[in-house]
């Protein structure tokens, strides 16, 4: 029998098992926090010193230069097969573009009514440091999808961090203008960026997704600097009606599971039939994964516990039914297999990014569509929204009065101010004006 489970919503588990997914935000990292805040704590202190000590004992390495400026990053994309670097050229190329039309809406405004100037100003942030995950897997991708927005922003100097620089990393950061590499992973490498060491400067925000050590790392470097989000595993969410094919649903739904053991493959169908094939579509096509990948990192095996951790179908009696569980599960991927697509895509409220219609593979979105594909996990779709350019900018606030304009809204502003019981306010706006004084 395949792992993926299976319940309807006629089933006393499924409530419990609609409760349990809702709550899947709750990560552990209090788990981990005391290693992690040493960690903090000692490349705070040490410096270089003890940012090496850390690579050392968790990355079996001793670099000799922390920040490499000069990476290679011109003859890393030269060295790529054409295919591979042509993809690489095209995604960098269709992100840029995304994100270009999104800084128009970023833009400063001012304008004067009744003596008073208001205006809002929009300004790059100075320094954004960018984690890249290794380990399972290399990303070049989500290089492109964190550096991009930030270079359109006009972030003037873009770090990048990884356990893993490889040859495509250092191609996706030289199309994507990343400064320089941090020659540092983990928990390490979050301290490095957030305080600084001789090497390191310190950066201004931290951005992209990383391990438990990584969440917990940017969630305690919170204040210090800015972060994106608390990243948790991926997961994607198929709605599906008996229009949708089970080879493409299964396909989906192992596209994310073969991410991490704890990623999440969830399907809510208004089709009994499409959730009993899928799940055995999904056993028949994790057999036929490859065991390992090009660099010997396990594959299969991954995809496979994912499923059966976390793998769960829903059957339900109705499109209402689905639209109200998708919206409270606001899900990282939502891939719509529905025949009235984009019309049920305007009902999920909530949603990191949505995939709309049969041929919209999740994929497409990891790499070549355009936004980026960093997004809230875990249910933070109800508050968040993907990586973009508004992520890399800092807004102040513009207020100008002319004195009259002070005279005439001073009695309201002293008002205020006693009744909030603060004399020192009132007072700071009736020295400036004619005003009776108190």
């Amino acid at each position: 029998m395949p792992d993926f489970r299976i319940l309807s919503d006629d089933d006393p588990q499924f409530s419990i098992a609609l409760k349990k997914l809702a709550g899947r935000g709750d990560t552990d990292l209090e788990r981990v926090e005391p290693l992690v805040r040493e960690i903090l704590r000692d490349v705070k202190a040490r410096g270089d010193e003890g940012l090496k000590s850390w690579i050392e004992k968790y990355e079996a390495r001793r670099p000799t230069e922390l920040l490499v400026r000069d990476y290679g990053g011109k003859a890393a994309l030269e060295s790529l097969a054409p295919e591979l670097r042509a993809a690489l050229e095209l995604a960098n190329e269709r992100i840029r573009t995304y994100h270009e039309a999104q800084a128009k809406q970023q833009k400063s405004f001012e304008y004067t009514t009744g003596g008073i100037t208001l205006a809002s100003r929009v300004t790059p942030v100075r320094r954004v440091g960018i984690y890249a995950p290794g380990g399972k897997a290399s990303y070049p991708s989500s290089v492109l999808m964190c550096a991009v927005p930030a270079r359109v922003a006009g972030v003037d100097e873009i770090y990048l961090a990884s356990p893993d620089t490889s040859v495509e990393v250092r191609a996706a950061c030289y199309l994507a203008g990343v400064t320089a590499l941090i020659e540092a992973g983990g928990a390490q490498a979050i301290a490095a960026m957030a305080y600084g060491t001789e090497s390191i400067p310190a950066c201004d925000k931290i951005v992209g997704p990383g391990n438990i050590y990584v969440a917990a790392a940017k969630r305690l470097v919170f204040g210090q600097v800015d972060i994106d989000s608390i990243a948790g595993p991926s997961e994607i969410l198929v709605l599906a009606d008996d229009s949708a094919d089970p080879v493409v649903v299964a396909a989906d739904l192992l596209s994310q599971a073969e991410h991490d053991e704890d990623a999440y493959p969830l399907l809510v169908t208004t089709s009994e039939r499409v959730a009993r094939e899928t799940a055995l579509e999904i056993q028949a096509q994790v057999d036929a994964l490859p065991e390992f990948d090009g660099k010997g990192r396990k594959r299969r095996a991954i995809a496979a516990e994912s499923v059966k951790r976390n793998g769960l179908g829903l059957v339900v009696s109705s499109l209402d039914a689905l639209v109200q569980i998708a919206n409270q599960l606001a899900a990282e991927h939502v891939s719509l297999q529905l025949e009235d697509a984009a019309q049920v895509a305007a009902r999920v409220t909530y949603a990191g990014a949505l995939f709309v219609g049969h041929f919209t593979p999740e994929a497409a979105g990891d790499y070549l569509a355009g936004p980026s594909h960093v997004l809230p996990t875990g249910g933070a779709a109800r508050y968040g929204s993907p990586l973009g350019v508004y992520d890399f900018v800092s807004r102040s606030s513009l207020i100008s009065y002319q004195l009259e304009a002070l005279r005439e809204q001073a009695g309201a502003i002293v008002a205020l101010a006693r009744a909030e019981g603060l004399e020192a306010h009132a007072r700071a706006v009736l020295v400036r004006t004619d005003t009776k004084k108190a």
